[in-house]
């Protein structure tokens, strides 16, 4: 397998896992932000995995900031949109596949 199709991989599985628990809280719950962000830092150890997201999301953007027009990468939002709304899971990979098609693009 390809270092590209393993990302595109990595992005399915990184879009389908989270959203396998958030789509029945909403059906609970609703599009509740407020809940939502109460729910998640209810306790210390969720807020340190909530936290610990928010700052790797961050992380990401800035490697995708500085690494996209070094290496000449296009559609770098795409990626930002992703880790917005699904997460790092996802964003990640989707940039790292799209880092990886503007290293070694496919011959004609």
């Amino acid at each position: 397998m390809s270092r590209k199709h393993l990302y595109l991989t990595l992005f399915v599985i990184g879009a389908v896992v989270p959203y396998l628990s958030f789509v029945p809280w909403v059906m609970d719950h609703g599009l509740d932000i407020s809940r939502m962000v109460e729910e998640l830092f209810a306790n210390r150890i969720s807020a340190f995995f909530g936290l610990d997201v928010i700052v790797s999301a961050v992380v990401l953007w800035v490697f995708i900031a500085l690494e996209s027009p070094r290496v000449g990468v296009r559609h770098a939002w795409a990626p930002v949109v992703a880790s917005l709304a699904i997460g790092v899971s996802a964003g990640l990979p989707l940039f790292l596949y799209l880092r990886e098609s503007a290293i070694a693009p496919q011959a004609p």
